[in-house]
């Protein structure tokens, strides 16, 4: 199973959310899910998702 860390993209010392198993999109709002099902939502773009690094980079 491949979990992601979301980052803040003009800050990359700034974690978002840790162990993200699910990502939606509706229009400028992500919604991160964790593996245990904690969800964030955030008001920005996805600016970069390399799935296999497990790294997420967000507009916000």
């Amino acid at each position: 199973m491949c979990l992601s860390t979301a980052y803040k993209t003009s800050d990359p010392d700034c974690v978002l959310m840790e162990y993200i198993s699910r990502i939606d999109v509706d229009g400028n709002q992500i919604t991160l899910t964790d593996v245990m099902g904690d969800t964030r939502t955030i008001e920005g773009t996805i600016a970069m998702a390399d799935l296999t690094g497990g790294v997420v980079k967000i507009n916000c």
